[in-house]
């Protein structure tokens, strides 16, 4: 087998004949063993041009889509990623490697936890079973991870004619999906026992823990080092601008990145524009509206009419700290599970009309914090979305006498 080590396309032949072989239904371990004899290792492009390949000839992309989990598995640390680019921190692809380590170590937990509801049976069920839905609120974080694969990345890969393999992909993303929320709606069944939620679990929470994984090595061995080799650093830097409208998986990104010769950041190329944001009583720079907002005395999140969190406010006194993994993310699934019923309910009321604010208060380290949450209309009243104000008033309370303008000081 010598003459297929240097030779691509003996390489891709014989790359192409194991993965047909699982498809006639031939066992993993038998076509891995082969692999290891006759190719050892194969470079990353190699492995998208013979799916690429197979798909033209006719497999049909659902096929592949059933052989995606079967073939990876076989060719799994046998992908040779040497020549791989470099990534420098904060680039799309380093942010897509840190949230796959996020969820690597969430579906670690999942893992663990199952583990001790194996072990210790129906003690504590109840309180393990709400572990486990926030496990699954959390894991559904990964649907912004594939959105950005999906709608930034792949459309770069298919201008240089790969096309067949982010459909595949896009087919597993759907599938996981799916798995996670039907994990998420097994978890709310009141009264099941631990031996059939552990019996449940092989069928629905499992799989797509797996699902989770299995898709970051598919990133980190095919996808991200092929895309590197394609794109310029024009097309990540366009990816990296407009990620934030998707937003992060479980990761923020603590610094930005910016090829050599890019334009000025968003924010100041909105300045230099001169696109004033104009109201009924006057108008902003785009600078002066930031400045603002993070200087008003309160914590302020915007929930928009879809109930994805769109914004929150940057005060240096942060009440509730908040990170930009949870924009554009379901505002139900950024609450305990305990109270998303809650969140629900004030949501439906705002909907509908039949509220417009919900207040509450509570203690908090010695602060008396007050949080509001206000229904958002248009002139014609159509709902817009919801905001949450959270504020310290401990200080108003502790008010005495009075101090008028005339004593203020240096």
């Amino acid at each position: 087998m010598s003459e297929l080590i240097n030779n691509s396309e003996n390489r891709k032949k014989k790359l192409k004949e194991l993965i047909l072989k699982l498809h006639d239904g031939q066992s993993q371990e038998s076509v891995r063993e082969e692999l290891l004899k006759s190719l050892s290792n194969v470079p990353y492009e190699e492995v998208v041009e013979v799916e690429q390949e197979l798909i033209k000839e006719g497999l049909a992309e659902t096929e592949i889509l059933k052989l995606c989990d079967a073939h990876s598995a076989v060719l799994h640390g046998n992908i040779d990623l040497s020549k791989a680019r470099k990534i420098p921190a904060g680039h799309p692809v380093d942010v897509m490697l840190k949230e796959n380590g996020e969820l690597k170590k969430l579906t670690a937990s999942i893992r663990q936890l199952l583990e001790e509801i194996k072990n210790s049976g129906d003690k504590n069920l109840d309180q393990n079973i709400l572990k486990l839905r926030g496990f699954f609120n959390n894991l559904y974080d990964v649907d912004k991870h594939y959105l950005r694969k999906e709608y930034l990345l792949f459309p770069y890969l298919e201008k240089f004619g790969i096309s067949g393999p982010p459909k595949v992909m896009w087919g597993k993303h759907d599938e996981i999906r799916g798995q996670i929320k039907g994990a998420i709606e097994l978890l709310k069944t009141d009264g099941i026992a631990a031996e059939e939620l552990l019996a449940s679990a092989e069928i629905v929470l499992v799989p797509a823990v797996n699902g989770v994984v299995d898709m970051t090595t598919k990133e980190e061995e095919i996808l991200l080092p092929m895309s590197l080799d394609k794109l310029s650093d024009d097309d990540w830097y366009e990816i990296d601008r407009q990620s934030l409208e998707i937003g992060f998986c479980l990761y923020d990104p603590p610094q930005s990145w910016k090829p050599a010769g890019a334009p000025d950041d968003t924010l100041a190329e909105m300045n230099k524009s001169g696109g004033n944001i104009q109201l009924p009583s006057g108008s902003f720079s785009v600078e002066e509206l930031l400045a603002i907002l993070n200087s008003l005395p309160v914590d302020m999140t915007f929930v928009d009419r879809n109930d994805k969190v769109k914004y929150f406010s940057q005060a240096k006194e942060r009440i509730f700290q908040r990170n930009r993994a949870i924009l554009n993310r379901d505002v139900r699934l950024c609450h305990p599970p305990a109270s998303a019923h809650i969140v629900d309910k004030i949501i439906d009321d705002f909907r509908s009309g039949r509220k417009s604010r919900a207040p509450f208060w509570i203690n908090m380290g010695g602060k008396m914090i007050h949080i509001e949450y206000f229904a958002l209309r248009n002139e014609k009243g159509e709902y817009l979305g919801t905001l949450e104000v959270s504020h310290n008033v401990q200080p108003y309370r502790d008010l005495e006498g009075e101090q008028r303008i005339l004593s203020y000081k240096e």
